[in-house]
């Protein structure tokens, strides 16, 4: 014990020296690898944050810097008129509302079916449960645009059992209405509900059983012990997948364009800026212009920042709970 003591007080190199050279060769491969890993990351970093760097600084450029070969990152003749003009085009207020409201709605009931279905694949045993199992796999696998004809026959002729045409003498045309959006929700066959459905069953799995059990003993009911015992526990899972399908809700362009027609949403905005541009200056000024291509550009790219805005400003508040949530679900077959 004392001579270890003794070797602590020695210094470097006197260590080193007696070590054989180890202790240098150690410390050269601690800061190689300290330096590959530094390396590493700043250029993952730099390759996901140049592009939004470069959108934040174009879309605070006049159209006169955007053809300047002298200005490259830091504007010339800094303005945000951009910013008016992409608001203006998107209808960005009332776009933003709607998104907010669509977006939350939607991923509140996406949650709370997708909880109900992943705690009963976790928990309870019934007939067929790993051939609806495996039916969840595929809907997470397979991609919605291979449907896209059936769901739009299925909405623009809505009917259940032939009851609605027995009775009126025809089917509902559902779309240009919130309300596949809802029902596709409601019976977990809506945006990336496969995904929630087995995220969610395997952090159940992870639970231990021995906490229901003692539940059961002390007169709690199923209900009860799932409302009290399972769901605070789940916290972590539930706010990840909530975020989640907010984020995926909000830019989503497949079914907004396919149920809600006109109906101004952030994401079916962006899509239509650079068309909407040219109209939008031709109605203002009263003459028929062509607009450039950079600053049709600059546009998209300042209203490309306009949507991925409040997403940031909600990750920065969640992502606590977002990272513990991924680290606790775990994969347990």
């Amino acid at each position: 014990m004392t001579k270890a003591k003794n070797i602590e007080k020695l210094g470097f190199w006197e260590r080193n020296k007696r070590s054989g050279g180890y202790l240098l060769r150690k410390k050269i491969i601690e800061i190689a690898v300290s330096i590959c890993r530094f390396i590493l990351l700043f250029g993952m970093c730099f390759l996901i944050l140049q592009p939004i760097l470069n959108k934040i600084s174009v879309s605070f450029m006049t159209e006169q810097d955007l053809y300047n070969p002298i200005v490259t990152n830091i504007p010339e003749h800094f303005t945000t008129a951009n910013y008016k003009m992409a608001s203006d085009v998107m209808s960005y207020p009332k776009a933003l509302v709607n998104s907010i409201v669509i977006s939350f709605t939607i991923a509140l009931l996406q949650i709370t079916v997708c909880t109900l279905v992943g705690y009963g694949f976790a928990r309870f045993k019934f007939p067929l449960k790993n051939m609806w199992f495996a039916c969840v796999i595929l809907v997470i696998l397979i991609p919605p645009q291979t449907i896209v004809s059936s769901l739009y026959l299925h909405f623009r002729f809505f009917d259940i059992f032939g009851i609605i045409k027995l009775i009126t003498g025809e089917t509902i045309n559902l779309r240009g209405s919130k309300l596949p959006y809802y029902l596709m929700s409601a019976t977990a066959m809506g945006l990336k509900n496969g995904l929630y459905i087995y995220m969610i069953r395997q952090f159940f799995r992870n639970i231990p059983g021995d906490m229901e059990e003692a539940a059961y003993v002390d007169g709690c009911g199923m209900l009860r012990t799932f409302a009290r015992i399972m769901l605070p526990q789940s916290k972590p899972i539930l706010s990840s997948c909530f975020l989640f399908a907010f984020v995926w809700q909000w830019t989503d362009g497949f079914y907004s364009k396919m149920f809600l027609g006109t109906t101004p949403l952030v994401s079916t905005s962006l899509a239509r800026i650079v068309d909407s541009l040219g109209a939008y200056i031709q109605r203002i000024s009263g003459i028929k212009t062509t607009i450039s291509v950079a600053y049709s550009n600059c546009i998209l790219s300042t209203g490309t920042l306009m949507i991925i805005l409040p997403l940031i400003v909600i990750y920065l508040f969640a992502q606590r709970a977002f990272v513990e949530s991924i680290s606790a679900t775990g994969i347990k077959m």
